[in-house]
């Protein structure tokens, strides 16, 4: 059985109850594309080679930072006055 969501996914922002968001330091970055590989929800986007996190629908679960293999992806406190964005 599928089922069919009400609203396109564009419309259901996941990010928006995380405490923690990840920021990748790209100037250790090694790009080594781990962080994309093991993202659960695929919020890690390459462009030109470079990753970049979709904080619209990362949940700041941390694992990106754990398995980032020079450490170059750090947990920041949310900022609660920001909305959702692209880091």
């Amino acid at each position: 059985m599928v089922l069919r969501a009400d609203r396109p996914q564009r419309e259901n922002l996941t990010g928006n109850w995380r405490s923690l968001r990840p920021r990748i330091e790209l100037e250790r970055c090694t790009r080594c594309l781990l962080c994309w590989k093991f993202c659960p929800e695929a919020c890690v986007e390459l462009g030109g080679g470079l990753p970049a996190i979709d904080l619209a629908y990362c949940k700041g679960c941390g694992i990106c930072a754990v398995e980032c293999p020079p450490k170059c992806i750090v947990l920041e406190t949310e900022p609660e006055e920001e909305p959702c964005a692209r880091s």
